[in-house]
């Protein structure tokens, strides 16, 4: 009997130790690539010119901005994956080989000048990347984006401008920046057993009195105002909704590759799935309505209009179409002079997405869309856009 108790004993301490071994060959492993920049290597520098800046003057007091992004990662451990840095070869003799990486798509850097006021604003946006490395394909995306505003009474200098792209990266007043929030989107990413369905922002129109109330910066080349509507949409949609979108590319992806340069170096000329759902915006209109005016200021409504639409393409099958509207409350001082109307233009484009997509996750809208969508069976539409919503996760 005693015999029997400790080979007993025996079999289930062999069973004991294989368990971490059983467990850790389920883990999915995926590769981190490190910081990497959409569209053509050859223009890299005159692109993201104080992103590469940034870079380089980390790599000059001895740290890494890879380092960073570990670290990053290291707080707040993906659940359903794996992250191993830096092993890119190693998986090329495996089945799957999966690779993430931080891609930065775009970086604006822009000063107006409002009378003896000098407005700085920063915004990066990237997107949380994942592509199988045999096969040069894309197969899940999360953007993501951070933008700072500050306020100067002379010109910034260059020294100004590097210091606040750092806190983009970094994080500011307490906000996480981009390395943090590309960690927070690992850390409840999927990896799909099966090729799941594509979701994409394809169409994109803004209209010329939405087109007046922009910015400089977004106007100054062809697409570059579509690109940021486009961007917008898609990181509501991948925020609120949980689900990863493929990114909208016109301008950098020709033939539907997706060019991408790793900071090592590497580049890579990436296969973007095709979208199984479409969706086409249209930014229809801008209205400013006073609301209110007292001796201490004025309070004035933003209103933002836009159609939205998601469909099969070529199909005619269509899962939401309706027009939207949405306002935001600014108040202004007496005291001040000049008022920048963009800001409060852009809370209401955000607010006004950040809704439809709740909506179409399922999350109540209801009071807000009774006043804000034009469709009269605007219900059964996101009923039928959140069923389709979760055939993409």
């Amino acid at each position: 009997m005693k015999s029997f108790v400790r080979a007993l004993c025996a079999c289930l301490l062999s069973a004991a130790a294989l368990l971490p071994i059983i467990s850790s060959a389920q883990v999915t492993q995926v590769a981190f690539a490190g910081l990497a920049y959409a569209g053509d290597a050859a223009s890299l520098e005159k692109r993201f010119p104080f992103s590469r800046e940034y870079e380089k003057r980390l790599e000059a007091a001895d740290a890494r901005v890879d380092a960073q992004i570990r670290a990053a990662i290291a707080r707040a451990a993906p659940r359903n994956f794996e992250v191993l840095p830096g092993l890119i070869d190693e998986l090329k003799g495996r089945d799957q080989a999966i690779v993430t990486s931080l891609v930065v798509n775009s970086e604006t850097v822009s000063v107006e000048t409002f009378g003896e006021l000098h407005k700085l604003f920063v915004l990066i946006r990237g997107q949380a990347l994942f592509f199988d490395f045999k096969t040069q394909t894309v197969i899940r995306s999360y953007p993501l984006s951070f933008a700072y505003i500050d306020v100067f009474d002379r010109q910034p200098t260059q020294d100004d401008m590097l210091a606040r792209v750092r806190s983009v990266y970094e994080g500011a007043a307490g906000k996480p920046g981009i390395f943090a929030r590309y960690a927070e989107v690992l850390a409840n990413a999927t990896i799909p057993s099966q090729v799941s369905r594509f979701l994409k922002v394809t169409d994109v129109t803004v209209s010329d009195a939405v087109s007046a109330s922009l910015p400089a910066y977004l106007k100054e080349s062809p697409g570059v105002a579509q690109t940021w509507a486009a961007d917008m949409v898609s990181e509501a949609i991948s925020t609120r909704a949980g689900v990863p979108i493929i990114p909208y590319t016109k301008g950098y992806a020709v033939g539907n590759v997706f060019p991408m340069r790793v900071s090592d170096g590497t580049v890579f000329n990436l296969k973007l799935p095709e979208p199984d759902y479409a969706i086409s915006v249209d930014l229809t209109n801008v209205k400013k309505v006073q609301f209110g005016q007292v001796p201490a200021g004025s309070s004035f409504i933003y209103g933002t209009f836009a159609t939205v639409k998601i469909e099969l393409p070529g199909m005619g099958t269509r899962y939401l179409d309706s027009s939207f509207k949405n306002g935001e409350t600014k108040v202004v001082p007496a005291t001040q002079t000049y008022v920048d109307d963009f800001p409060a233009y852009y809370d209401s484009w955000n607010a006004l997405f950040r809704r439809v997509a709740e909506a179409m996750a399922g999350k109540d809208q209801a009071s807000w869309l009774k006043a804000a969508a034009s469709a009269p069976d605007i219900t059964s539409q996101l009923l039928k856009t959140k069923e389709m919503i979760q055939q993409c996760k």
